[in-house]
């Protein structure tokens, strides 16, 4: 007699669940501490929605770092280690969408978050 085992995942925020081939787990963290969520595409696409501002204006960190925390004077990283974008090319663009954006300091999230957009 032959047996067969059926996985049904189902989205962990809403209980329905997730069509085989679709859908997927997503892993974050949050406060040093790692979680899985398995999750619909209507779900998945949302998190990372409502999170992309928070990741477009944080740092990548590498895992030398997290092992190692922070010291003082931030590790000898230079002030561009970690961006996903480079901050010339978001200020010409901003520039020529007509977006008034300081030429020094931190190109702000937001901004970032439209240049990423419109270069996707």
């Amino acid at each position: 007699m032959a047996q067969r085992t059926i996985v049904q995942l189902t989205d962990d925020l809403d209980g329905k669940p997730i069509a085989e081939g679709r859908g997927e787990t997503v892993r974050f963290a949050l406060d040093r501490q790692e979680y899985e969520i398995d999750l619909g595409d209507k779900n998945a696409k949302a998190m990372r929605d409502t999170i992309s501002k928070y990741v477009s204006a944080g740092r990548r960190v590498s895992a030398s770092s997290r092992a190692g925390g922070r010291s003082a004077r931030g590790g000898g990283r230079s002030a561009s280690a970690g961006r996903d974008y480079d901050p010339k090319a978001v200020r010409a663009w901003a520039e020529s969408q007509g977006i008034e954006v300081s030429q020094r300091g931190r190109v702000p999230a937001d901004l970032v978050a439209k240049f990423q957009e419109a270069n996707s």
